[in-house]
């Protein structure tokens, strides 16, 4: 009787196996890292093979940390950095051209190219998503447009394209002997190439890009009954285990969070943040400069919805004051020096260190430290930055609100930034809503686990994953109505200043 389940992280910086037991807990884990390649700048990519020999090296680490056995697993889940993007020979294996990560730039020629033709918004009304080299299309377009045998391969039917998602399940699977080519309907929905009501790959924008479709996986639920495949006695697990569950990062930390209800929303507190809001059975279209994307789909059921927003920069201020300004040795003592003073002393720190994202997508936009007197000090300066993400999170929150009509009820939390209390009690201050964070914190592992255990019956439905949710502290609004709208007046005031920087 198979008593656990494993989930792999194939994240933007490492990869990770985790083992949970039925109530949702640890008892097994391993990572590594993995190389940062910048061939130039603005550009970034992955090596696959390093990523595929990563992973079966944590899975196994994991087994053997644990005293598992593989054969005691009763599903994988899979959970990636979303939109890198990789394209192989399905008979070798081997990449054409290493994987190109969802932060590379290299495509803002092809994005402009595209813009020039309907704008920004050109591929908006059927996938959700504004033209930008963020997304896994632009991405799949440099490469057969650089890499003439990548190009020929794809027409012949050869190529297989894949998120890492799609790569990690097609090697679990078989690989060359047979894996399953597939990826789940999250993250299908970053390629900007899925119409976000069928769920299949749009011909029109097939065309517009290039790609053949016969390169593309097949679409499946984040959590298929079916399974895809299992692991080979001789792989990583030295076991057979079904491969039925797998999600992009965000919406495996909206799953782990247990959120399945629209109007339940959770933020991840990271470099930059992300806010994911559940929104039902129908897609949101924003007008308000947030993403549509898909929250997840469990087999035979309806696709559920979200809006999203993305942040740059959050847990990235903090270290800007350790790192830049030597405010400070360590992230943590941010708290403690931003605790010394009552409030800001009026000093707003705005970071548009690289532009403003959602909801103003700003790319003339710079960083400043605005309201500043002879009575601000760095104690002052501390207690804004952390602000900065709790300002930045109600924009979010703002758009959402306005886009959805689904008001936010309670916002959980996980990443990082988590620990610092001072900022998740504002956090919930300026929201005026709670702010609750979980007893287990590796939601994004978790998320994926869930998807391939309701998969594969280990859990029997979503009302166990809800039940395994725990509180571990929540934060209630302690502040003033008017105190909130004075201080949120002056963070859009502040924000203004930074526009029109850039030329």
């Amino acid at each position: 009787m198979a008593q656990y389940i494993g989930a792999v992280d194939q994240g933007t910086t490492s990869t990770r196996f985790i083992i949970f037991d039925k109530s949702g807990r640890i008892v097994g884990m391993d990572q590594k890292e993995h190389t940062q390649i910048y061939p130039q700048p603005g550009w970034v990519e992955h090596n696959p093979m390093e990523i595929w020999q990563n992973t079966q090296e944590v899975i196994r680490g994991a087994l053997v940390k644990s005293g598992i056995k593989g054969s005691e697993l009763a599903a994988i889940g899979i959970t990636n950095q979303r939109e890198t993007t990789v394209v192989w020979d399905r008979n070798t294996g081997q990449p054409y051209y290493n994987a190109i990560v969802w932060q590379c730039t290299r495509t803002h020629s092809i994005c402009k190219d595209l813009m020039a033709d309907g704008g920004q918004d050109r591929f908006r009304d059927v996938t959700g998503l504004p033209i930008a080299t963020y997304f896994s299309g632009p991405k799949i377009k440099w490469i057969l447009d650089e890499v003439p045998e990548a190009r020929a391969a794809a027409e012949r039917g050869d190529a297989c394209f894949g998120t890492m998602e799609t790569w990690v399940i097609w090697w679990l699977t078989g690989g060359p002997q047979g894996g399953a080519h597939v990826t789940d309907v999250t993250n299908a929905s970053r390629t900007m190439m899925m119409d976000l009501r069928t769920l299949t790959w749009d011909d029109d924008i097939l065309k517009v890009l290039g790609v053949p479709r016969q390169a593309l996986p097949r679409i499946v639920p984040s959590s298929d009954e079916g399974t895809w495949g299992t692991t080979d006695e001789h792989g990583p697990l030295s076991a057979r285990v079904p491969v039925c569950g797998a999600l992009g990062d965000q919406q495996a930390a909206l799953v782990g969070q247990a959120c399945f209800e629209p109007g339940q929303a959770k933020n991840t507190y990271g470099t930059g943040c992300f806010l994911l809001l559940h929104t039902g059975h129908e897609p949101v279209v924003s007008r308000h400069g947030l993403i549509t994307t898909l929250a997840y789909q469990f087999s035979g059921r309806e696709p559920s919805y979200c809006l999203e927003g993305s942040i740059a920069i959050a847990g990235a201020l903090v270290q800007w004051l350790r790192d830049n300004l030597e405010m400070f040795k360590d992230a943590s003592e941010v708290e403690e020096l931003a605790a010394k003073v009552e409030d800001t002393g009026g000093v707003y720190v705005v970071p548009a260190f690289s532009g403003l994202f959602a909801p103003y997508w700003r790319p003339d936009a710079r960083g400043v430290i605005a309201g500043l007197t002879r009575y601000a000090n760095k104690h002052h300066i501390a207690r804004a930055v952390l602000e900065a993400t709790a300002y930045q999170t109600r924009d979010i929150v703002e758009a959402m609100n306005k886009d959805s009509g689904v008001p936010l009820t309670a916002l959980k939390v996980d990443g990082g930034m988590v620990r610092n209390n001072l900022l998740m009690q504002f956090q919930s201050d300026i929201l005026s809503v709670p702010v609750i964070r979980p007893r287990v914190t590796e939601t994004t592992c978790l998320g994926a686990a869930y998807a391939a255990g309701i998969a594969s019956g280990f859990w029997v439905d979503r009302s166990e994953l809800i039940a395994n949710w725990e509180e571990d502290y929540k934060w209630t609004p302690k502040m003033g109505d008017d105190r909130r709208k004075e201080g949120y007046a002056g963070w859009k005031k502040a924000v203004e200043r930074t526009y029109n920087w850039v030329e």
